[in-house]
């Protein structure tokens, strides 16, 4: 029988429809009167002895006999083609969520932590820091001179129009331009009304003077929101045809997770992953997100960031010849670090040095002060909560590409090794030159 099946499709398709007709008879039995139940059985008999015969023409003929039979007593499902639709999307949703679970899940950059490797959602103008430093209570001159480099550069910005704006588009750039219809102050209250169909915006409205003024298709603004991006701040009064917002948005790469590797062995230093920030603890970290970052340092590992803008990991110098680490390090070291370029990694001393900390109110690495500091990667947590021992747990500690400005271990330390998603495997929008695999 086993040979039959292989080779041939009429028993294939005929075991097929006897499964098919066995079972609704079978569900259907406490409802059906005797002589329907046995006409039913009688064909499905008659159709079993023929599929062990393997005649195919008699296969044939009782499988239309059963099918006859069983339009004839059985009771037809209710919505039937309801039924079936309904079970092809629920299958599908079961190997999507299968798919997902165990082997890649799709996931969207939310910051430029890794830059220029990844590109995170990012804008010109970003007053995100304005707003940061607001929050702080930095002293004016300092919000003033944060406000007026994102003034400029909005200032200087030129939104391109034809081709170019299209071919712009498929490299993952929108541009968001609105013009104040009136004299007045913005409402507050109108900045969250992002309305959307499912996973998309359709549109945003602001509330200017009582005027209403509406984003269309407005794209992803990441961690942020269009308020801390264009610096439309409360109680900042504007003027008929000035620009409300203008932006270029750069959609943030999106990527598919490798989630199936690291069942089967451990993550090495330098590999690209994607972890929950569970458990780990800094005022400025939530608690329900997922970063993006690169391995630095794996359990146990003694960590030093050196003032030439490289790890020491356990005594060893990491540079361009260490796997996973070649674009890092392959920076020319003449050069000052640079925002969204490889500059290495720094440490608070030259942080400071080159003016990228915000003293007292923004630290780069605080567990890194200096060349000389040595942090230990060991974590611990209660191992045994009837007992309430505390030992160490395995743990990793990672930083973004782009060293300038990321928020990382250098900052809040380790994290469990549970946490742990998977590594970067495939960026599959927008069509750059990061698409594809071999981002490392």
């Amino acid at each position: 029988m086993i040979l039959r099946w292989l080779f041939s499709k009429t028993v294939r398709e005929a075991l097929t429809v006897h499964k098919h007709y066995r079972r609704l008879l079978a569900a259907q039995c406490d409802l059906l009167s005797p002589p329907a139940i046995g006409a039913v059985q009688s064909k499905l008999n008659e159709l079993g002895a023929a599929i062990k015969e393997g005649h195919k023409g008699r296969i044939n003929i009782k499988a239309e006999e059963l099918q006859f039979a069983a339009a004839k007593w059985l009771k037809p499902h209710p919505h039937a083609a309801w039924r079936e639709n309904v079970e092809v999307l629920l299958v599908a949703l079961a190997v999507a969520m299968g798919i997902r679970t165990f082997f890649v899940q799709p996931f969207k950059i939310p910051t430029g932590s890794m830059q220029p490797t990844l590109f995170g959602v990012n804008s010109t103008p970003d007053f995100g820091p304005v707003f940061l430093l607001a929050n702080l209570n930095a002293d004016s001159v300092t919000i003033r001179k944060a406000f007026d480099q994102q003034m400029q550069a909005q200032k200087s910005l030129v939104i391109p129009t034809g081709w170019e704006r299209v071919k712009t588009w498929f490299e993952g750039v929108s541009y968001v331009h609105v013009v104040a219809q009136s004299d007045g102050v913005i409402d507050s209250d109108s900045l969250g009304r992002l309305e959307k169909i499912l996973i998309f915006n359709i549109k945003q409205s602001i509330s200017l003077g009582g005027v209403e003024h509406t984003i269309w298709l407005p794209p992803d603004f990441g961690e942020s929101d269009i308020a801390h991006r264009a610096g439309l701040f409360p109680g900042r009064t504007y003027h008929k045809g000035e620009d409300l917002v203008k932006l270029r948005v750069h959609a943030g790469d999106h990527l598919f997770v490798d989630r199936l590797t690291y069942n089967f062995r451990r993550p090495e230093r330098g590999e690209i992953a994607v972890f929950e920030t569970k458990g780990i603890h800094n005022p400025r970290m939530a608690q329900d997100e997922f970063y993006i970052k690169r391995l630095v340092a794996l359990p146990g590992d003694r960590v030093q960031i050196g003032d030439d803008r490289h790890l020491i990991i356990n005594g060893q110098r990491l540079d361009a010849s260490t796997p996973h680490f070649e674009n890092v390090y392959g920076f020319n070291p003449s050069q000052p670090p640079r925002d969204s370029q490889f500059s290495g990694h720094l440490n608070d001393t030259i942080a400071d040095k080159y003016g990228i900390n915000v003293r007292p109110y923004i630290e780069l690495a605080p567990l890194f002060p200096d060349e000389e500091t040595v942090y230990t990667n060991v974590l611990f947590e209660v191992t045994n909560s009837a007992t309430g021992d505390i030992g160490p747990i395995d743990s990793y500690m990672v930083m973004g590409d782009n060293t300038c400005n990321s928020f990382d271990s250098r900052a809040w330390g380790p994290f469990p090794a549970r946490n742990v998603i998977g590594k970067s495997f495939f960026v599959y929008w927008p069509l750059t030159s990061r698409f594809g695999w071999g981002n490392r």
